[in-house]
């Protein structure tokens, strides 16, 4: 709509001095309706300051009779602008109350001459001002105090707030609203009291002005901008933290069913159970999927999404089913793959029969593996250690396989000992021992893939998971892996495992430390 720049007087209160009261111009915009839009507090107080100082130093004075000058010529060339419509005739005859119609100051009390606050005061008018009959004044932060000119009948119309304060007593000329938070948007949600169609008012808005006027409707109980704002903010997006601004302004809201709950179904959803059901089904898209740069994404996101997921004991548990269901499937086809292709007959198949089997193997530890990040990340990784560490025939087949489609077995291997070795997961000492027992010699006959084929393989992240995994055993257990670890290490070098800040705690808790403790005990002194 096209709103035409006009001006509006602002009253000041006399100077203790005895000097008359100056008079400014605020910028304010009119509507053909007559409807009157108060400027935000920033313009307010731009307004209220001084005009800034020319480059060539002091401020040159202006004579009174140059100020009336400008004054009369600037109304001239509004005149001569103007559309001749019969709402801005009526608001421009009247927009302007004599200079003698001071805006009476709030009651307040008495302070000392020098330290009372300064008085901004407007007059806005709404409608036919001449057929106006009441007079609603504001009083706001920073001293700002507003005049509305208005219409009992449109007021006591739309709100039940002016409605009930002009049956209180009659005849009614001021009802004055102290303590105003948002004179701005108080003054803008009356004058939509004066519009037909509330709503299409709102849709230049943003979301977070409709917020403030919704705010502002509900106080004065004016319904018919309540729904058109719930209406706006129904069907427009939502960006960023208005999500979060709109869900708890509405639910603020109260005396009335005003019908929120269909806005509020676009953040939740009238189930009280955990989505299982939706939950399972995505899982199951994801590692089903064939198209690698999709599953990848998919996968990063969805992981993504669960660490940040908070969820209570009942939906952990319920979830943690889901899961597990999910990495028995990929195991126990992982397994049959494996068998296919240790199987001496595939050399006599077909490349792409090759080829499809050594894929799927591919696709199903990256799934496995993927399945181990979610659960070790929730700290429900426990099973599935013990299940992995039970896996005695696929270890023993994965030597069959070629290692560039075997390695993401061994990445499970890892991220498993990375678990147990930051205490993500807690599995028994028998199951900390049948993993080492059962799994870290295919993973070391896989590491020098591992570290340069391998890019998301972290070696000091899962050297250090290996050893605190080792250091939780029992002394005897350490020394018989350690010293089998430290043969092939002296053997192959870095394409093995570097643990030697385990090996040099083993050392120090085998060697050291019993020497230690002898040494302080005959120290002591006996005694009688």
């Amino acid at each position: 709509m096209l709103l035409l720049k006009k001006s509006m007087e602002e009253f000041k209160v006399g100077r203790l001095d005895g000097h008359p009261a100056k008079i400014k111009n605020v910028p304010i915009a009119v509507t053909p309706d007559g409807f009157w839009c108060c400027p935000s507090q920033a313009v307010l107080q731009k307004s209220m300051n001084l005009q800034p100082r020319p480059k060539g130093g002091a401020s040159p004075s202006v004579s009174k009779a140059s100020s009336v000058q400008r004054t009369t010529t600037t109304s001239l060339e509004k005149r001569t602008h103007s559309t001749p419509t019969r709402s801005r005739t009526n608001s421009d005859e009247q927009v302007f109350p004599p200079v003698d119609d001071v805006v009476p100051d709030p009651p307040k009390l008495s302070p000392a001459p020098e330290k009372r606050q300064k008085q901004h005061k407007i007059s806005v008018g709404f409608g036919q001002l001449q057929m106006s009959d009441l007079k609603v004044m504001l009083y706001g932060r920073e001293g700002v105090a507003v005049k509305m000119i208005v219409h009992k009948n449109i007021l006591a119309e739309n709100s039940t707030f002016f409605a009930d304060k002009l049956s209180r007593q009659s005849p009614v000329s001021c009802i004055e609203v102290p303590d105003c938070e948002d004179v701005e948007i108080f003054v803008e949600t009356v004058g939509l009291m004066y519009c037909k169609d509330v709503k299409q008012r709102m849709v230049k808005q943003t979301v977070a002005r409709v917020l403030r006027i919704l705010k502002v409707a509900e106080l004065l109980g004016f319904r018919a901008c309540i729904m058109s704002c719930l209406n706006y903010l129904e069907a427009v997006p939502w960006v960023g933290d208005e999500e979060e601004n709109v869900v708890s302004s509405i639910r603020q809201l109260h005396c009335e069913n005003y019908g929120v709950s269909s806005l509020l179904k676009r953040v939740a959803s009238d189930l009280t159970n955990p989505p299982n059901d939706t939950l399972a089904h995505i899982i199951e898209l994801v590692l089903k999927s064939s198209e690698d740069r999709g599953r990848r994404e998919m996968k990063t996101l969805v992981l993504k999404l669960l660490k940040n997921n908070i969820w209570t004991n009942g939906s952990t548990d319920s979830f943690v089913v889901t899961f597990y269901s999910s990495c028995r499937n990929c195991l126990e086809s992982l397994l049959n793959l494996f068998r296919q292709a240790s199987d001496p007959e595939l050399a006599e198949q077909s490349s792409d029969k090759k080829d499809m089997i050594f894929r799927q193997i591919t696709l199903e530890a990256d799934n496995l593996l993927w399945l181990a990040e979610i659960l070790a990340d929730r700290n429900a990784a426990d099973e599935l250690t013990s299940i992995w560490a039970n896996q005695e025939e696929l270890a023993g087949l994965h030597c069959r396989v070629p290692v560039m489609h075997r390695h993401l077995v061994s990445c499970v291997t890892a991220r498993l000992f990375v678990a147990t070795g930051k205490g993500e997961a807690l599995p028994s000492k028998e199951t900390r021992k049948l993993l080492l027992d059962v799994w870290l010699q295919p993973l070391m006959d896989d590491y020098n893939w591992l570290q340069h084929g391998c890019r998301s393989f972290d070696q000091k992240v899962v050297e250090e998971g290996i050893g605190q995994t080792i250091l939780t055993l029992p002394l005897e257990d350490q020394q018989t892996i350690l010293l089998t670890w430290l043969g092939r290490f002296l053997k192959v070098g870095d394409s093995c495992p570097n643990l030697q800040r385990a090996f040099e705690v083993w050392w120090r808790r085998t060697f050291v430390k019993p020497y230690t403790e002898q040494q302080g005990s005959s120290s002591q002194p006996r005694q009688s």
